[in-house]
């Protein structure tokens, strides 16, 4: 067969199998489509369906398929991120400061410290830094990786429980938008590299200048010249970053941080969100199922998984349970917020991504991550609904 049909027998797989068991089993409640489409890029990869057929693997991914995919896999997960970036509630952080600052510290370091524990337990045995690694980038990398909120993901489980535009959700916005800023600030520092730190410094005063410039620009033009503007902004700050050596994702992150919401439709954003997660993030999610390896075997990697959730969840809880304490929040409120709060999914695995890319974990690190970020995400919904209902006016509380 020629490479596009393949490349189309692969998209058909990416597109229908992880619809087709989120319909049929209605997983809805429990696994978001979101959460199938990740688990079902692991179990499409190399390391389960791969190991049972080599065969279908070897013919379905070849080389060839795996780059096209990667290129899509790329674009859709800077749309992502450009988006997320967008999205940061960064004027009502400051409006509201003092309490988010309390929030948003809490809920970061106390996760951190846990996961960071928990991998240096990990580095006791061999197989979890990657080549180009040092034992701190790894140990701040998983403890960040246990300390992130995936702020897309976390939209959608409100809006399907109905807070997102109530004062509950934006309260849980602002704390999560704050510790966005700053996990994507320690991803910079993991990722800084003494060998080219004058193309680093050099790419973040040219960012500087060109944010300026990019912003008057884009409160002079229509609305719609913005979208096309921006996604060349998009483009060239991800190129800039890269070849600075900071990866692009953190390009595309920045060069949407530094845009305002209020240029852009609400409603259309939303709608070009939900396109982008319907239909191009499937094949990151597949290509990401790809990178899954076992290489100390299944049970070592399903052992690193379940405690890193364990330090992730308990981790979250507890800081956001002293955060209660100290800004006297009513019974129970602490812990609907932490168990929204401490949903992974989407960007820990961007996050988990970009070390990977930069070999600073190794592949069985990545799927360790992985499996933790599908498990947190999958718990949130059934801890969150219930208690909701046993305290429906905890939604208008505006903190």
């Amino acid at each position: 067969m020629a490479t596009t049909e393949i490349f189309l027998i692969a998209m058909l797989i990416i597109l229908t199998v992880p619809y087709l068991v989120w319909r049929v089993l209605r997983t809805d409640y429990y696994a978001p489509l979101v959460v199938v489409q990740i688990v079902g890029g692991i179990l499409l990869g190399p390391g389960v369906l791969g190991a049972i057929f080599p065969g279908y693997y070897a013919f379905v991914f070849s080389p060839a398929v795996i780059g096209s995919l990667n290129g899509i896999a790329w674009w859709a997960v800077m749309l992502f991120v450009w988006i997320a970036g967008i999205e940061l509630e960064l004027s009502q952080v400051w409006a509201r400061r003092g309490e988010t600052a309390t929030t948003a510290t809490l809920a970061l370091v106390t996760p951190l410290a846990f996961g960071s524990l928990a991998a240096i337990a990990m580095l006791q045995l061999p197989g979890w830094i990657g080549p180009k690694g040092t034992p701190w980038q790894v140990v701040l990398g998983i403890g960040m990786a246990c300390a992130v909120t995936a702020l897309p993901i976390l939209v959608l489980f409100m809006e399907k429980l109905d807070i997102l535009r109530r004062p509950l959700g934006q309260r849980i916005l602002r704390y999560a938008s704050a510790d966005d800023i700053a996990i994507w600030g320690v991803l910079a520092l993991i990722l800084l590299d003494w060998e080219r730190i004058g193309r680093q410094l050099g790419f973040l005063i040219g960012f500087a200048v060109a944010t300026l410039l990019i912003r008057r620009l884009m409160a002079r033009i229509p609305e719609g010249d913005r979208w096309y503007v921006s996604l060349i902004w998009l483009a060239a700050c991800g190129f800039a970053a890269d070849w600075a050596g900071l990866h692009f994702m953190v390009g595309a992150f920045l060069s949407g941080a530094v845009l305002d919401a209020k240029w852009f439709d609400q409603a259309r954003m939303d709608q070009f969100r939900s396109s982008v997660l319907m239909a191009f993030m499937p094949v990151f999610f597949l290509s990401t199922g790809l990178k899954t390896q076992w290489d100390v075997g299944g049970v070592a990697v399903f052992g690193a998984a379940a405690l890193l959730l364990v330090a992730s969840v308990a981790g979250k809880l507890i800081g956001i349970q002293l955060a209660g304490r100290l800004l006297k929040w009513a019974p129970g409120e602490a812990t609907i917020i932490g168990w929204l709060l401490q949903t992974k999914a989407l960007i820990m695995i961007i996050f988990a991504n970009i070390l990977l890319d930069r070999s600073i974990i190794t592949g069985t690190t990545f799927t360790a991550l992985l499996l933790m970020a599908v498990a947190s995400t999958m718990l949130t919904v059934p801890m969150v609904a219930p208690r909701l209902k046993r305290m429906a006016g905890l939604v208008e509380r505006v903190g």
